[in-house]
């Protein structure tokens, strides 16, 4: 079975930075992309940054300059440092990876269960 277990979610004040983090565990075989998304109150979920396997990476227009992704390959954990956050960042961060277990050699998709990030002051 895998999972991917995210941490690091809080509240902080607008300025202020926060670091997440996500890592996979269970029978896997190999991991592909991984990346973050979020989900705001009443909006749909939308991609925040992803990494390739080699470190390649992208970041949506909205979190460019203030966030980045890293991984670790060796820990099969994802990062993701967020710096100058904003009032518009909050909400809800969910981890996902495309990946093969050993139990089931085709690409898969899987999700964390989300981490809760506040920006308030």
């Amino acid at each position: 079975q895998v999972q991917l277990v995210e941490s690091g979610g809080g509240l902080v004040q607008p300025g202020g930075s926060l670091r997440l983090s996500c890592a996979a565990s269970g029978s896997i075989f190999s991991i592909n992309a991984m990346g973050w998304y979020r989900q705001a109150p009443g909006k749909q979920r939308e991609m925040v940054a992803v990494i390739n396997s080699v470190g390649i990476a992208a970041v949506a227009d909205s979190v460019e300059g203030r966030f980045t992704i890293s991984r670790d390959n060796a820990e099969k954990t994802v990062y993701l440092q967020m710096n100058s956050l904003k009032p518009e960042d909050t909400a809800v961060y969910y981890c996902n990876a495309d990946l093969r277990s050993l139990s089931d050699m085709s690409l898969r998709k899987y999700w964390g269960q989300g981490t809760r990030v506040t920006v308030s002051s």
